[in-house]
């Protein structure tokens, strides 16, 4: 008989089951309305996102999302929808998926790499966001990489080499940061920590003006 495990942040609970779970197990157990990941055959419970988390969260979807239809760039998800890779399915906060990888789109899942993910940590998900999540998607080949940190109102990007490994970019001398999978795309980091954040239509025509 062979122990599986239930984590639930830091915290770790024994269930005995005659097997580790498949990926498509777990996506039987767990709809939509559950908040967990898949790691290699064990579930992560993942705890609710604070309201911050949340204003970011749907101030980039919004924007990115006006951004990329009105281009037809290709597809902009967010949480709950789960990317499959080779030994976990992950539920980032953002997920692009450029018109060239449509099909690797799945009713419940991307099956596979996206082009671009976006990371809203808490102090709940440092480490994973960080640590196991990073290496994941940088030997999954996704190109481009957000990590951001409300709390230390601080913002990361990363992209991929030739070497395929992730390389951190850094934003110009006014703070902005130019997006290379999404073309033309930028953001100024520091409307992320205004209180409260700015409008949406606000940003989205300052970029449409460059």
């Amino acid at each position: 008989m062979e122990t599986a495990f239930i984590k639930s942040g830091s915290q770790e609970k024994t269930k005995t089951e005659s097997k580790k779970m498949t990926y498509q197990e777990f996506l039987e157990l767990c709809d939509e309305d559950t908040l967990a990941e898949w790691e290699d055959g064990e579930i992560i419970m993942v705890p609710s996102a604070s309201e911050r988390h949340q204003d970011i969260t749907v101030f980039l979807t919004v924007l990115l999302r006006l951004y990329v239809d009105s281009r037809k760039l290709g597809k902009l998800y967010n949480a709950p929808y789960q990317i499959r890779l080779e030994s976990s399915g992950r539920e980032p906060d953002i997920i692009f998926v450029s018109n060239e990888n449509l099909t690797r789109i799945k009713d419940a899942y991307l099956d596979g790499a996206a082009d671009m993910v976006v990371e809203i940590t808490s102090p709940e998900s440092m480490r994973r966001d960080r640590g196991d999540k990073f290496y994941e998607y940088e030997s999954a080949g996704i190109s481009e990489y957000w990590l951001i940190d409300p709390i230390r109102k601080q913002a990361e990007f990363y992209r991929l080499g030739e070497d395929k490994l992730y390389h951190s970019i850094l934003t110009d001398t006014e703070g902005i940061y130019r997006s290379e999978i999404i073309k033309d795309f930028w953001i100024k980091v520091s409307w992320l920590w205004e209180e409260p954040l700015p409008s949406v239509l606000d940003a989205w025509q300052e970029i449409n003006k460059s």
